[in-house]
C-alpha cells in the first residue's frame, strides 16, 4: 500500500518490534522534539491524525503515529484474545519506550483514547501528559451503560460484532459500503469525501485487517481489562464532541472523576469526529496543555 501524504509534512515510516508485534510506524518532526504518540481510532489508521500532525510539526513537536495492532500495515494477530485492553496498552508503553526516550505526550480518539485511558492508569510512568478525544475509560463504561439505558443501545453495536464472520461480510460488502456510510453518517457534512473514503478502504482492504479491527470489539467482552475504579494519576484533559452519536457526554464526566489531575473541554457542534471537524481548535487546546505541564 503506498502510503497517503499530508501536504508540507515530511515523514519517515518504519516498522517498529515489539515485544508480541511489530508495529508500522509514521514519524515526522524534529528528532530533538518532545514526543507526541497519537493513537487512531475505528476504523481509522495513522492518517486519521492528518489535521493535527502539520500544526504539531510546525509547534516542534516529534509526532510518533503507529497503525495500532491489527490494522493497516502494522501485525495482526489471531484471535480476539489478542486484542485485550490491556495487551493493547502494553503496545502502547512498549513504543513509547523504544522510540520516545521512555516518555511522551499521549493522544488517542475513540479506541485510540480507549487505550489511552488504558495506558494512563497502568504505565503512567511512561506517560508527559494524557489527551482523549471521545473515548471513555472502560473504568466506567459498564456501569454508566447499566444506569443509563440509552448508552446501552447506542452500544449494541459491540453485541452485533461479536458474531463470526458475518459482520466482515456486512461490512466490506459493495466496497465497504457500510463502513463508508457510518463514517459520512455519524459525521458533520464534508468531513468525510470520497478521496478520504477511499484511501480508508484501501487500509481496510489490507489482508486480515477487518476482522483484527472488529476483534478490538470482541477482545472488549473475551479479554476485560478488569480496570474499574483505576485511577489515572497523570495530567488529562478530555476533548469531546457532543453531538457525538455513539457516546454520551456523562461518559466523558464519569472518566475525567477518576483522573486526580482532569479537566474537561466539551465542543457543543462537534460529534464523535471532534479532531477531523475542529482540528485547528484541537491542535490549539493539544499545545497549550502540552505547554502547560
Amino acid at each position: 500500500m503506498r502510503q497517503p501524504s499530508i501536504p508540507d509534512v515530511d515523514f519517515a515510516f518504519s516498522r517498529v518490534r515489539l515485544a508480541e508485534v511489530t508495529l508500522h510506524v509514521a514519524f515526522a518532526g524534529p528528532e530533538e522534539g518532545e514526543p507526541v504518540v497519537l493513537l487512531h481510532g475505528f476504523p481509522e489508521f495513522w492518517w486519521g491524525w492528518r489535521r493535527q500532525i502539520p500544526g504539531l510539526v510546525a509547534a516542534g513537536y516529534r509526532v510518533v503515529v503507529p497503525d495500532q495492532r491489527g490494522y493497516n500495515l502494522s501485525d495482526k494477530p489471531r484471535g480476539a484474545s489478542a486484542y485485550g485492553a490491556r495487551r493493547l496498552a502494553g503496545d502502547v508503553a512498549a513504543l513509547i519506550a523504544a522510540t520516545c526516550d521512555g516518555r511522551a505526550h499521549l493522544v488517542g480518539h475513540d479506541w485510540g483514547g480507549v487505550i489511552a485511558w488504558a495506558v494512563g492508569a497502568l504505565h503512567p510512568e511512561r506517560l508527559m501528559s494524557l489527551s482523549v478525544l471521545n473515548a471513555p475509560s472502560l473504568s466506567v463504561t459498564g456501569g454508566y451503560a447499566r444506569r443509563h439505558p440509552s448508552q446501552a443501545l447506542k452500544s449494541s453495536y459491540v453485541a452485533a460484532f461479536q458474531a463470526p464472520v458475518l459482520p466482515e461480510i456486512a461490512l466490506s460488502a459493495r466496497g465497504y459500503r457500510a463502513l463508508r456510510r457510518a463514517l459520512v453518517g455519524s459525521s458533520r457534512r464534508g468531513t468525510f469525501d470520497r478521496a478520504d473514503l477511499a484511501i480508508y478502504a484501501d487500509a481496510w482492504a489490507q489482508p486480515g485487517a477487518l476482522t483484527a479491527m472488529l476483534n478490538w470489539y470482541r477482545g472488549l467482552v473475551r479479554a476485560p481489562a478488569r480496570l474499574e475504579g483505576m485511577r489515572v494519576p497523570v495530567r488529562t484533559q478530555v476533548l469531546w464532541g457532543a453531538r457525538d452519536r455513539f457516546l454520551e457526554v456523562g461518559l466523558a464526566r464519569e472518566s475525567v472523576a477518576l483522573c486526580d489531575h482532569g479537566r474537561l473541554d466539551v465542543f457543543d457542534d462537534a460529534t464523535h469526529w471532534i479532531h477531523l471537524e475542529e482540528p485547528e481548535a484541537v491542535t490549539q487546546r493539544l499545545v497549550a496543555f502540552f505547554k502547560a505541564g
